[in-house]
């Protein structure tokens, strides 16, 4: 049996020594939508039936894969935030050596004048990449987020639209008990 997903995508089916990766979100919902699309039809109905435990399996599949997604958001946030450590810290080094050699050059003014302008620029071109990467990584992490959020949307929508299918495909047979029973009635007088 080939897996539509890694057919999709076009890789190469893992090895049997090889342990299967973790699905991803995206990877979840083309099950599922594969699973709907496939789902043999109800008669007399747009409604399709699918597997409670298959469809429950999936879930529990794309809320295992959530992890992975928000551990590398924060393995960005982590990395970010070390950079910005290390920024400062080799700006307080360039400050500091740039101190020193200006306390040792007291007599050439000029030269320490141009010492601290560059160790300045140099503090100053730091804190721009900090601010620059650290925006860039709220702005993946806002990305991931949305995309996250609307995953969470499309599976929600997908899962009202099964319950009401299935809702009114038990109205519908209700109904149908009903007509019946009332045929019944109607003969007996």
């Amino acid at each position: 049996m080939s897996d539509p997903i890694r057919s999709r995508r076009g890789g190469a089916p893992p090895t049997p020594n090889e342990p299967k990766p973790a699905p991803t979100l995206e990877e979840c919902l083309l099950n599922l939508q594969d699973l709907i699309e496939h789902a043999r039809s109800m008669p007399m109905s747009a409604s399709v039936l699918v597997s409670r435990d298959d469809v429950l399996g999936i879930i529990d599949e794309a809320m295992r894969g959530l992890p992975e997604e928000i551990q590398r958001a924060r393995w960005l946030i982590k990395e970010r935030d070390q950079f910005l450590v290390e920024a400062r810290r080799d700006a307080n080094l360039i400050i500091e050596s740039a101190r020193a050699q200006a306390e040792r050059m007291v007599e050439r003014i000029e030269i320490v004048r141009e010492a601290r302008r560059v160790a300045d620029q140099m503090v100053f071109d730091a804190e721009s990449d900090a601010r620059r990467l650290r925006n860039e990584a709220e702005d993946y992490v806002a990305g991931q987020l949305l995309k996250f959020e609307e995953t969470l949307e499309d599976i929600l929508a997908v899962t009202r639209r099964g319950r009401s299918r299935f809702a009114l495909q038990k109205e519908e047979e209700v109904e149908e008990d009903q007509d019946f029973f009332d045929q019944d009635y109607l003969d007996d007088e």
